[in-house]
């Protein structure tokens, strides 16, 4: 679809919005990625999180100081895939809210640049302005830094190992990392101790020999006060996370997101950019991948289908006209009252029932295009050519229409979806219900912030140990964030430096790092109950129009009794794979 623009339907408007449809409810999925915009893990520990469809991968840039923590690259690549300018279409992410995601980025984005404006103050005063000993400490820093991260990738290779030959040679190599990274840390001591011993005498005097001394001791100053500084951002970063994950939340604050004239064309952008946004996660066009699914629903796990010739009533007479259109109606009718039960117990939640439009991509494909033109509305394919493709799209290459029944249960973790389609071939009419499930984000984002600890020896009884709460900065943290501060205000060359958050394409923040829902005994029970009830109102719904117009229904209620048995196996499989 082309760009927006300010008197797009979909843009805001002054005055008090009105919650979209569906928003109730989705409160811990959407908090839950959200945290990951104030977390300051490794930016690696994202990958642990892919699922068997779709991989994240974090680049590494051209020097290891500048590289990012996850907060920073999951809330840089996530701005940048979303609000970027010309980006590609997004595809829906149920059971969320991506634009309260999207806010949560910017402002964890701008905390972090408020503390990098002081940080580019300190760097200047105190490193830049005492150039050869800043330069000297951010070597040692580097080979330091180095030697850790050779050392964390060993030990991960030995424990990913397997036994026999691969567990040994890994061990080997991990002994051998271990001896470089001690003969660095030798070496460097040495070092020190040699630059202590040249500056205490120096060849030569005056005004540049105290200046070389005070390089070597001022960035230290500034060093402290910028651990101050980084240590109080952190505290502030880490409870907002875990806020976010305790159900409260604190709200994101994004001022840039305000024009407050009509010149601010920045701010107006991405005002706009959120607002469509929140557009185009109402659109009713959704993409079927092969194996993939349907982007954004999860897997197909179970397929029912209802396909008998249609004979009248009466031999005497024909059948009265109808088309797929009328059929699909009443189901739509029906569904809506599926949270209505006789019995006073529990029972379904008030469903959202909606007509999708799919469209058909390649298992492979990078990215997906939006249907644009006269029938589209703001992202929305209009009724009149849902009607129109629902009825005439039976056969061969195009769209294809399904009704769908969605479900968004526990806080948002777990979506249901079941589609159905009608076709009417010759003379025989075939009703298809398939399952979809897409489970709970996957556990890194669910996980609440930890404080650092140290486990260390008594002073006395040196037998028994305790636990040291350490500082959430150390100094190796400390310099790679008063390194990136200065070039915090031209992200790209960030990017280049450092490396980057790669996302999986075609992107939506809830399928990306959603897990299955079948590890889950109780979210699985739910998904299986679902469909038996569906069915059954499905086949109901639909025999009343075909004994309207006048269809024999017998052979039609013989099968649905048959699929009413099948439809209780509690067994989920992998339907969108043919293994022909």
């Amino acid at each position: 679809m082309g760009a927006a623009v300010a008197d797009d339907a979909f843009d805001f408007r002054p005055g008090a919005q009105v919650p979209l449809q569906g928003s109730a409810g989705q409160t811990a999925a959407t908090f839950a990625i959200a945290s990951a915009a104030y977390r300051d893990d490794p930016a690696a520990k994202i990958e642990d999180a892919n699922n068997e469809w779709h991989k994240s991968e974090v680049k590494k840039g051209a020097w290891s100081l500048f590289a990012p923590n996850l907060g920073e690259a999951f809330s840089r690549a996530v701005q940048v895939r979303m609000l970027g300018g010309g980006r590609k279409p997004l595809i829906q992410s149920f059971g969320t809210e991506p634009q309260v995601v999207v806010e949560h980025c910017l402002a964890a984005t701008r905390i972090r640049r408020q503390r990098d404006a002081l940080l580019t103050l300190i760097t200047v005063l105190f490193g830049l302005v005492f150039l050869p000993g800043f330069v000297l400490w951010l070597i040692a820093f580097q080979l330091r830094r180095t030697s850790n991260n050779k050392v964390a990738a060993a030990e991960k290779a030995t424990k990913d190992a397997s036994a026999g030959a691969a567990k040994t040679e890994a061990r080997n190599k991990e002994r051998k990392v271990r001896g470089t990274a001690a003969l660095t840390t030798a070496l460097m001591a040495v070092v020190g101790v040699a630059v202590v011993i040249v500056l205490l005498k120096l060849p030569f005097a005056g005004g540049w020999a105290w200046y070389l001394r005070a390089s070597f001791v001022v960035p230290v100053v500034g060093g402290l006060w910028a651990r101050q500084v980084c240590e109080r951002t952190a505290k502030d970063l880490r409870e907002r996370w875990d806020a976010l994950l305790s159900g409260g939340g604190i709200g994101a604050k994004i001022p840039e997101a305000v024009p407050g004239s009509p010149g601010e064309t920045a701010a107006e952008q991405l005002r706009q950019g959120l607002a469509r946004l929140s557009a185009e996660q109402q659109s009713n066009a959704v993409f079927y991948a092969g194996p993939k699914g349907i982007l954004g629903m999860g897997t197909r796990w179970g397929s029912w289908q209802l396909a008998e010739e249609l004979v009248s009533v009466d031999p005497d007479k024909e059948i009265h006209p109808f088309r797929s259109w009328d059929v699909v109606r009443a189901i739509h009718d029906q569904l809506k009252l599926l949270e209505r039960k006789t019995l006073h117990t529990g029972g379904f939640p008030r469903p959202s029932v909606e007509h999708w439009i799919v469209t058909p991509i390649g298992e492979k494909a990078g990215s997906v295009s939006r249907p644009t033109g006269a029938d589209v509305d703001a992202y929305r394919i209009k009724p009149h050519e849902i009607q129109r493709i629902c009825n005439e799209q039976q056969f061969g290459s195009g769209d294809r229409h399904y009704l769908g029944v969605q479900f968004t249960l526990w806080d948002g973790q777990l979506v249901i979806t079941m589609l159905i389609t009608v076709t009417v071939l010759h003379e025989t009419l075939r009703i298809e219900v398939t399952g979809h499930a897409l489970g709970p984000v996957n556990s890194l984002f669910t996980s609440k912030p930890e404080p650092k600890t140290k486990e260390i020896a008594k002073s006395v009884r040196f037998w028994e140990t305790t636990t040291k709460t350490l500082p959430l900065i150390d100094a190796d943290e400390v310099v790679r964030i008063a390194v990136r501060a200065p070039l915090t205000w031209y992200p790209p060359l960030l990017d280049y430096l450092g490396g980057k958050l790669a996302l999986p394409e075609p992107f939506g923040l809830r399928h990306a790092w959603a897990d299955q829902p079948w590890r889950h005994r109780f979210m699985a029970d739910d998904a299986l109950r679902t469909a038996t009830p569906v069915l059954r109102v499905v086949h109901a719904a639909a025999f009343k129009v075909l004994k309207e117009h006048g269809v024999d229904t017998e052979k039609f209620g013989n099968r649905s009794g048959v699929l009413s048995g099948l439809v209780q196996d509690p067994s989920p499989r992998k339907a969108d794979v043919y293994d022909a």
